[in-house]
């Protein structure tokens, strides 16, 4: 096995190799405002699969110029942007987007500054035209699955359903033994429920116009200039001249939950970069985020990362959506 510490100059953004060998690598993504690692591993010529463990919130995804391909996203935690039209669509945790990369293709963006989920790539120009010379009666093709979702440059979205869990749940968790197999036999899983996909089936995609997620923004923005203050939605709706009900839902449009929750979910996150960063104690770093007393902290903690401080400090490695990620 080998390890490299390098740079590469990649089309979209500057990535250090963490770890590489002949079954995946390991990048880490800079020039970004926070961490951004990808853990990628091949499965088929043209197509591979890659984790994204996102603390920051906005970076250039993309490793490589290539454009038209087929790009299939899955949120498991945290929030995703996809700007299309004018307007933004938002993943929330289980659900699914597909579009068809652009040359031009722009930043990808977190608001909550907190993302980790899968993203399946397809290169038309690599992958096989048919996929079943990998495996007989696998009747899917690259070219029409990009016909049926990405039609006229479309993003498709579905909502969190049973079929898309039970498919991309057992993606997180993959034995080292079985994975280079396990990989193939998941992505062909997925390609199949993709190609039988019943586009009726698909619940209605909200998008959100441009001034609704500027003021969302807005609004995120002024909370983090003010932790010290318990603002409320009339405030905030005062502050920024719109109805309460505006500002409502406009947040949860675009960070998927309440400023009050957005604000403890920040001072969480900002606690756990600082326990994966540092050697202070738990409680020091408790005081720096307005807390006292060491059990409130613990448990607004669990609740928002799902583990305990102490715990997520000894396991770094649970940050991480890669099965088994390896140490970097």
């Amino acid at each position: 096995m080998a390890t490299a510490r390098q740079n590469e100059t990649l089309a979209d953004t500057q990535a250090t190799v963490l770890h590489q060998d002949a079954e995946h690598t390991v990048y880490r993504l800079d020039g970004t405002d926070g961490e951004v690692v990808q853990t990628v591993y091949p499965v088929f010529p043209g197509i591979e699969i890659a984790y994204h463990d996102v603390h920051a919130t906005a970076c250039a995804m993309q490793r490589t110029r290539a454009s038209g391909c087929l790009e299939i996203h899955h949120c498991r935690e945290g929030r995703i942007a996809y700007p299309y039209g004018g307007a933004c669509f938002f993943l929330a945790p289980g659900d699914l987007a597909i579009v068809q990369r652009s040359a031009a293709a722009a930043p990808a963006r977190f608001p909550t500054g907190h993302y980790h989920g899968i993203t399946v790539s397809i290169d038309p120009a690599r992958a096989p035209d048919c996929l079943s010379c990998f495996l007989e009666d696998v009747e899917v093709r690259p070219s029409a699955l990009i016909e049926k979702f990405c039609a006229d440059a479309a993003c498709f979205v579905t909502r969190s359903s049973e079929g898309v869990a039970h498919i991309f749940s057992e993606l997180y968790s993959v034995p080292e033994g079985i994975r280079k197999g396990y990989f193939k036999v998941k992505i062909l899983e997925l390609l199949l429920f993709l190609s039988a996909f019943p586009m009726q089936a698909a619940q209605p995609q909200h998008s959100y116009p441009q001034s609704q997620v500027q003021l969302a923004e807005q609004v995120g923005a002024y909370l983090l200039e003010n932790t010290e203050r318990r603002l409320t939605v009339a405030e905030l709706a005062q502050r920024f001249g719109a109805s309460a009900t505006l500002i409502n839902s406009s947040f949860r449009g675009v960070y998927g939950m309440s400023p009050a929750a957005f604000l403890r979910a920040q001072k969480m996150h900002g606690a756990a970069r600082l326990l994966r960063q540092t050697d202070r104690t738990v409680l020091d770093i408790a005081g720096q985020f307005g807390y006292d007393n060491g059990s409130k902290f613990a448990k607004a903690f669990r609740d928002v990362i799902g583990v305990s401080p102490n715990a997520y400090r000894s396991g770094i490695d649970c940050d991480s959506c890669a099965p088994e990620a390896p140490a970097v």
